[in-house]
């Protein structure tokens, strides 16, 4: 039997997995650093453009309020499972 650790970012951080297109990679990461401490984005494949986003706790809310915003402007969907 295997047990999946967490990384040391999920003790503080929530993770989202997200596709976007990946002409905007550097775009979203260059916004989300000017929110500093908020989410650290990596990314997955960027030929896909899949994506994981690192919220820190208590950031959750301000996070979505941006992400709404955000998915106004380009293509921004929720990715569940492993990238392939």
């Amino acid at each position: 039997m295997t047990v999946e650790k967490a990384s040391p970012l999920e003790s503080v951080c929530k993770k989202k997995s997200y596709r976007i297109d990946s002409s905007n990679i550097g775009f979203l990461k260059f916004i989300l650093e000017a929110y500093e401490g908020m989410a650290q984005l990596t990314t997955i494949d960027p030929a896909l453009g899949f994506i994981d986003v690192f919220v820190a706790l208590g950031c959750e809310e301000e996070f979505e309020l941006l992400l709404s915003r955000l998915k106004t402007e380009m293509l921004i969907e929720d990715r569940v499972g492993p990238a392939t």
